[in-house]
């Protein structure tokens, strides 16, 4: 039979799904959808990209996938995508089909074989997906999806977390929680839920009389600015930020508004009218909210100890729905006892996978002068070392400081990435993100004094606006940023090609945050770096999350660098550092200086194996 697939599926199979009223009843949508662009190849290429030939949606859920194949083939050749594709998009049905026979196989209940015309309708395959009936899903469901015009709509994984948290406040769930990568765009999801329900006029007593009252916590204040800015499709008088200096200036808390914004630091401070220390957040009724967004809540928000404990307490009430970007692990185990198992995991690893998340590569380094225990041919030049001591990489930096180790170490970096590409160096304290700055500063190619610029806690007003300077793609200065905890998290810079590591992680959290800064998409950009002087990777690796590194290019050698040749790897706002009253400041002897060697390591898998890069 001389007939192609856009044959068969133009007069074969789409008269069926509009016979049966497919994209004609109010509210069905028959969509080709690209389910995700594959993953990242290097020049421009992609690698597995993924698009279903049907997507049948009823009230914004998707409840079908339909894999078509011309009608000279088998009508069942096209179940094993037909399945991938539904388990992707959490449909309900699956369906293949060569416009002459069908298959059908409900996802759930595993159950399939060939199906007899007519298709099902709309009704009936929502009936068929929801038996029991629930009226705040029909409600969530009759609003649309605020797509700005139809400038944004959702990836696959963003509709499928937006759908299962509101499935699960139609049912009725207090506590939710949602676990996706960073980069995945967390806000673009908190923003969508919060519409359908203040459109849909959701709120606690579920009765539809009035909008809900929703808060947006987190603790930094440009994250609460990115949401604040993220809303605004909302009418601007609906919407709030809570700060400081408006409560002082209005002389009491706002009220007056739908969707409000602030960040734990705000809530935890204030006074009553006696002038007596008084929470922020008891101004509020406790049952004020109807929705809490608690975001990257891992960092405290279900710690026992945590303020955000008390603030999540006392609006019990509210239905609260926790982000957070690292899976379960030890490190957070209360964040997952107080919300629960997450309603939706989306790992970077698959984000990676399908090409929404930027694959990386780590390059491992190793050095001479990874520990030191004094010799008497070294000069102290202030305060009281011990002579018995092996000082550690815990230690530098904070107990001791050793310039020489710190410039070798920028020495290295700087020879190896290309010095055009945006980078983050994360180093010990403030103190030491300025020391290395400079030291940046004054190797760097380029001649230009803003080139490297640090960003720490002290730095201010100033420190965010090189922030916001380096975030701009369209401007390259400042090209190097250097912080200590700042920029950690919070920081969307989507052209991150190198992140530096100067300073120990401390956990597995940090660890998945502080990659996060490179994960993000942009065009040329096939990968970004983690130079990993401190272990770090070593540590927290995590391939059921991470997925595996890229194996990188070798690197430019610097002249007479004194770097070795590859050796296989060993197996395996936020407060800034407080800064000691006084470090042990350390010269080392000319020749020692001249020694410090490197020996950098590659690790990654090839079909589960553990290879290394010579």
């Amino acid at each position: 039979m001389n007939e192609t697939e856009a044959d068969t599926r133009a007069n074969r199979i789409d008269p069926v799904l509009r016979d049966a009223g497919w994209g004609v009843v109010e509210g069905s949508k028959v969509n080709r959808e690209m389910i995700c662009p594959g993953r990242i190849t290097g020049g421009g290429g992609r690698a597995n990209p993924l698009s279903a030939d049907y997507v049948l949606s009823y009230r914004d859920r998707k409840l079908a996938v339909i894999e078509a194949k011309r009608a000279g083939l088998g009508h069942t050749a096209g179940v094993g995508q037909a399945k991938d594709y539904a388990t992707r998009l959490q449909a309900r049905f699956a369906y293949a089909s060569n416009g002459i026979g069908w298959y059908g196989i409900d996802m759930q209940t595993g159950t399939e074989g060939d199906i007899a015309l007519p298709f099902p309708t709309p009704q009936e395959l929502w009936a068929r997906c929801f038996p029991e009936g629930n009226d705040w899903r029909d409600r969530f469901g009759a609003v649309p999806f605020e797509t700005g015009g139809g400038k944004w709509q959702p990836r696959y994984y963003q509709h499928n977390a937006i759908t299962a948290v509101l499935e699960a406040i139609a049912k009725g769930e207090q506590r939710i929680l949602l676990t996706l990568a960073t980069g995945t765009g967390k806000t673009s999801i908190a923003f969508q839920i919060a519409w359908k329900l203040f459109e849909s006029s959701w709120n606690l007593s579920r009765d539809p009389v009035r909008h809900p009252r929703i808060l947006f916590l987190a603790d930094r204040n440009i994250l609460a600015d990115q949401a604040y800015n993220a809303f605004s499709a909302f009418a601007p008088d609906a919407l709030c930020r809570i700060s400081p200096d408006e409560i002082r200036k209005q002389g009491r808390i706002p009220k007056n508004a739908s969707v409000f914004f602030t960040i734990f630091q705000t809530f935890m401070t204030g006074t009553d009218n006696e002038g007596e220390p008084q929470f922020t957040f008891e101004g509020y009724p406790a049952d004020f909210f109807d929705f809490i967004v608690i975001d990257e809540c891992h960092r405290g928000g279900a710690k026992d100890e945590s303020a955000w404990r008390g603030i999540l307490e006392y609006f019990a009430p509210a239905v609260q729905l926790g982000m957070t970007a690292t899976p379960k692990r030890d490190a957070n185990t209360d964040t997952y006892r107080y919300f629960g198992d997450p309603v939706y995991t989306y790992a970077l690893k698959e984000g990676i996978g399908d090409g929404f998340l930027t694959p990386f590569k780590v390059r491992q380094m190793a050095s001479t002068l990874d520990s030191y225990t004094y010799s008497d041919e070294d000069e102290v030049i202030g305060g009281e070392i011990d002579p018995d001591k092996e000082y550690t990489e815990a230690d530098f930096n904070t107990k001791i400081v050793i310039d020489a180790r710190e410039e070798s170490r920028v020495h290295e970096f700087m020879d190896q990435i290309d010095q055009r590409q945006k980078s983050l160096v994360f180093c010990a304290t403030q103190d030491h993100a300025a020391r290395v700055r400079n030291a940046i500063n004054q190797i760097k190619d380029n001649p230009d004094p803003h080139y490297c610029e640090r960003v720490t806690a002290d730095d201010g007003k100033l420190g965010e606006q090189h922030l916001r300077e380096f975030q701009d793609n369209e401007k390259t200065l400042p090209t190097i940023l250097t912080t200590s905890k700042k920029l950690s998290t919070g920081v969307d810079a989507r052209n991150v090609r190198n992140i530096v590591l100067l300073r120990p992680i401390k956990s597995m959290i940090e660890f998945k945050q502080i990659i996060g800064r490179g994960t993000r998409t942009f065009d040329g950009k096939d990968f970004f770096t983690i130079y990993d002087f401190v272990k770090g990777y070593e540590h927290f690796n995590d391939p059921e999350w991470d997925g595996e590194p890229l194996p990188p290019d070798e690197p430019r050698r610097p002249k007479d660098s004194g770097s070795t040749d590859e050796v296989p790897p060993q197996p395996g706002e936020v407060k800034e550092t407080p800064e000691p009253v006084a470090k042990i400041v350390v010269k080392l002897a000319d020749g020692k200086e001249r020694s410090i060697r490197y020996l950098a390591a590659t690790t990654y898998w090839h079909e589960g194996r553990q290879i290394t890069a010579q």
